[in-house]
């Protein structure tokens, strides 16, 4: 009965061959295709990795640079992620000494400009006493009475003059006060120097007194006519309650167009001379600001 079996089981060679024709693709000429690719398959060592990284994938420890054997894609992905962040700590742990770098550096940048506007002044000073940062303050040495009524009409010109603060006309008072001047005396000469000093509005009437290239005014335009140049964009007459001038606006300065009656206030116009009284010329380093435009519940 064994025997019979196996004679059932026994295949022959043709057989065979005519069962991997069947199964063997064939071209369109009607010859077999030959698959030349090799077929990998895994080592004993890689089969026996995978399955006990399946069973315990925390246990993982057969890592390399390129990827991790017998791990399944979101295991590699979890043990890459451990890595990288292993190696963020490591890196902060020597970066520690770092901490407040920015803030450090803050620090030094204002202490460096700090000495270079300290070395400016000083260079100032030569020019100009008041701008010595080491100068003393003038009103340690007033007395009780002189230092109260030298504050009160340091309080008094504040609302005056525009863009200085009670401080700095205190002292500047109190250095005319030291320097032999009487009080009054001292009011009126600050009130002046202050008034005209660079970089602020000065009132019309003090045009012819002051010696710099440029100024600021601020008034309102009284009437315009017409241009005697073509390169003249406008011209009129502009003035406050100190007085008038006459303000010439170049076409190349590419101007903001003003209007009679309107409230204007110019910076770094040029000052020059125009038959025998000081005028203005607005040019390209000039600004124009309308402090009532836009103004619409007036």
């Amino acid at each position: 009965m064994s025997s019979n079996n196996s004679s059932n089981k026994v295949v022959t060679v043709d057989e065979q061959a005519l069962k991997q024709a069947d199964e063997q693709a064939i071209d369109e000429d009607g010859f077999p295709v030959v698959n030349e690719a090799p077929e990998f398959e895994a080592t004993v060592e890689q089969e026996v990795q995978a399955k006990v990284d399946a069973n315990h994938p925390d246990g993982i420890t057969d890592t390399s640079d390129e990827r991790v054997h017998g791990a399944t894609l979101k295991q590699e992905e979890r043990i890459r992620a451990r890595e990288d962040e292993l190696e963020l700590i490591s890196a902060q742990a020597e970066m520690g000494p770092q901490e407040g770098r920015a803030k450090r550096t803050r620090v030094i940048a204002a202490n460096q400009s700090k000495v270079r506007r300290v070395e400016f002044q000083k260079r100032a000073a030569s020019v100009d006493p008041m701008a010595d940062p080491e100068r003393p303050d003038p009103r340690t040495e007033l007395s009780r009475e002189q230092l109260a009524a030298v504050n009160k009409q340091s309080m008094r010109l504040t609302k005056q003059l525009d863009g200085w603060s009670r401080a700095a006309i205190s002292r500047r008072l109190g250095e005319a006060v030291v320097s032999g001047q009487d009080l009054t005396s001292a009011v009126v000469n600050v009130f002046e120097e202050l008034q005209t000093a660079p970089g602020h509005v000065i009132p019309i009437g003090k045009l012819e007194e002051v010696s710099r290239k440029e100024v600021s005014i601020e008034g309102r335009v009284e009437t315009l006519w017409d241009p005697s140049h073509p390169s003249i964009a406008q011209v009129g007459l502009i003035a406050d309650d100190s007085g008038q001038t006459r303000v010439t606006i170049w076409k190349s300065s590419d101007a903001p167009w003003i209007e009679e009656g309107e409230q204007v206030r110019i910076h770094k116009a040029a000052r020059n001379w125009h038959e025998g009284r000081v005028s203005l010329a607005v040019t390209g380093w000039t600004t124009i600001h309308f402090p009532e435009r836009g103004r619409w519940w007036e």
